[in-house]
């Protein structure tokens, strides 16, 4: 497992991580949604396809294994892809932190490696999809 403040875009299934559900968004017309999810390194967005839109709630402790964190349609989400696998593993208790969300972070292409990004700036201290929790 790694922590979600050690994601970095890449277009492979690697990303093996749990998580607690913050909040979720709407189901979008191609049958996707959005989620708020974080460990208690950081907060990042993630993607729900189809009946995972239904099956997860805020408070569900995630676990993510094959993941890829990668851009969809212009938005840097965590998402189980093809090869991934996403199941409940509990519910509730959990630390967690919402900033960096890793999501919003702009993100560069590495100078000595053109195949790995590196971290270039915060975009937001808060979720600019969701707002902060009260």
């Amino acid at each position: 497992m790694v922590c979600l403040k050690d994601i970095v875009p890449a277009a492979t299934n690697t990303v093996n991580v749990q998580f607690i559900v913050l909040q979720k968004g709407s189901m979008c017309q191609d049958g996707t949604c959005l989620a708020l999810v974080a460990d208690e390194t950081a907060s990042v967005h993630f993607q729900l396809w189809g009946t995972e839109c239904d099956a997860f709630e805020p408070g569900d402790i995630v676990r993510l294994t094959n993941g890829i964190f990668s851009y969809q349609k212009n938005n840097l989400v965590l998402r189980a892809g093809k090869r991934g696998r996403v199941e409940k593993v509990g519910e509730f208790t959990m630390l967690f932190v919402e900033t960096p969300n890793m999501s919003e972070i702009q993100w560069g292409r590495d100078p000595t490696d053109p195949k790995k990004f590196v971290k270039e700036a915060v975009l937001s201290p808060h979720s600019q999809i969701f707002p902060p929790l009260p």
